[in-house]
């Protein structure tokens, strides 16, 4: 199966919005990310297993809020209790992943090509998140990840970096385009750069 970008018909190249006699370095930076594995994990509620001991690209499984363990290639979001988003660049993790995690006591879910992934860094990061989404992003640190809507679209932001603001917004493939253009347009009034 081809790969086919859920942003492949409206992500242009280019400088847009107030970007005029601004330094490229103080534009937002708003880039699709492609082509990673995505897989849900969540353990079953009659499960006695425990799920501390057992790691993925040597990373533990933690159970709290707003956590996110991670390496150079793997980032494991927690996405509520006994729930967590395993993003990677390492394709053939999942197969890993099914022997790990047996079905009798998780639900492992891969959902790769069912998102659309949007990264957007830069000082003013924050200011676009905070125009369209209810949560106190003051609040959210390095490495933490949280679930919310953004104009009504649900997603799931994943904050990269803190100097400068980096993060990375999933959202359902079938709303990719409707929430590309929400990011988008509370962007212009700062000037982006599109890759």
């Amino acid at each position: 199966m081809t790969l086919i970008s859920a942003l492949a018909n409206i992500n242009i190249k280019g400088q847009f919005g107030d970007y005029e006699n601004k330094d490229e370095n103080d534009l937002l930076k708003i880039s699709e990310i492609k082509n990673l594995l995505i897989v849900q994990i969540v353990q079953y509620k009659n499960s006695s297993l425990s799920f501390e001991g057992i790691d993925v690209d040597g990373l533990k499984l933690k159970n709290e809020p707003l956590t996110v363990v991670f390496n150079d290639n793997t980032r494991i979001m927690w996405n509520g209790p006994k729930n967590w988003l395993l993003v990677s660049t390492k394709k053939d993790l999942k197969e890993n992943i099914l022997n790990k995690f047996k079905d009798k006591d998780f639900a492992i879910t891969d959902l790769s090509h069912s998102r659309a992934i949007i990264e957007i860094e830069g000082k003013e990061t924050i200011e676009v998140l905070k125009k369209g989404c209810p949560f106190n992003f003051n609040t959210l640190e390095k490495n933490n990840s949280i679930n919310s809507t953004y104009n009504g679209i649900a997603m799931t932001v994943d904050k990269l970096n803190d100097n400068p603001n980096k993060v990375r917004l999933f959202a359902l493939r079938s709303f990719g385009e409707s929430f590309y253009h929400s990011i988008t347009d509370a962007s212009l009034e700062f000037g982006f750069k599109s890759f």
